[in-house]
């Protein structure tokens, strides 16, 4: 009796664990963030790419900007051991921009290693940032991005937000945008990263925190199902 009170109790604490692991892992998608989403304004947009393979390294990405939400004025971060290029394209109505009609504008960005050291290894992941402005007046952008690997497999990243709330498989990065009245009234925003991007679960590049508190949760349940089989063993001797 006993020893099957003891294997059911690992058995929940096993299980326990898996559950708090598997959505750290799952959430490991390219991300988009910035310090500042505010409708109007510049940014530093920051696109974060993992590597989830274990047997590649990613070694370009394209990052798709919006049409939908054009921006004017877009500034390209040189990045250590990457190449990258700009492609642009014809809007369908031209934008005005610092009083001049824009009618062409950056539609993607092409980041591409210059040798294989320089790719995103197994259990790393990269930045890439650009300057990016005027952000348009809509409440998000959706920057869909396709992630190369050394074997030939291309992840796309393409899928839009679901309504229901459910994550997608390949969901594509998505910033939420502020408007400038809400930015004025709230000292806070421009600061607080968490609210500006458009998930805040755990990512790849959080590991370190994921992996405390996974370490802490797993003790505790590790001390938890020692007080109880020593518990048990008393009760059972004193009878």
């Amino acid at each position: 009796m006993l020893r099957r009170t003891i294997r059911g109790l690992v058995t929940v604490g096993m299980a326990a664990c898996l559950i708090g692991i598997m959505p750290a892992v799952a959430s490991a998608h390219v991300k988009v963030t910035t310090d500042s989403a505010v409708q109007g304004g510049y940014a530093a947009l920051t696109f974060r790419v993992p590597n989830e393979r274990d047997d590649a390294s990613t070694t370009k990405i394209e990052v798709q900007l919006p049409t939908d939400a054009p921006l004017a004025s877009v500034s390209v971060k040189p990045h250590p051991g990457w190449s990258y290029e700009i492609t642009k394209t014809k809007l369908a109505a031209p934008i005005e921009a610092h009083g001049a009609q824009i009618s062409e504008v950056v539609g993607q960005i092409t980041w591409t290693a210059t040798d294989s050291k320089s790719g995103i290894q197994p259990g790393e992941y990269e930045e890439f940032s650009v300057s990016a402005g005027p952000l348009p007046a809509t409440d998000r952008m959706v920057f869909k991005t396709l992630q190369h690997y050394s074997d030939g497999e291309i992840v796309r990243w393409i899928q839009d937000p679901s309504t229901d709330g459910d994550e997608p498989e390949r969901p594509a990065p998505v910033l939420r945008l502020v408007p400038k009245d809400d930015a004025a009234s709230s000292p806070s925003t421009g600061t607080d990263r968490v609210s500006l991007a458009v998930d805040s679960t755990p990512t790849a590049e959080s590991g370190v925190g994921s992996s405390w508190a996974i370490g802490l949760s797993a003790a505790s349940l590790v001390i938890s199902l020692a007080c109880a089989a020593t518990m048990i063993v008393r009760t059972r001797r004193t009878r």
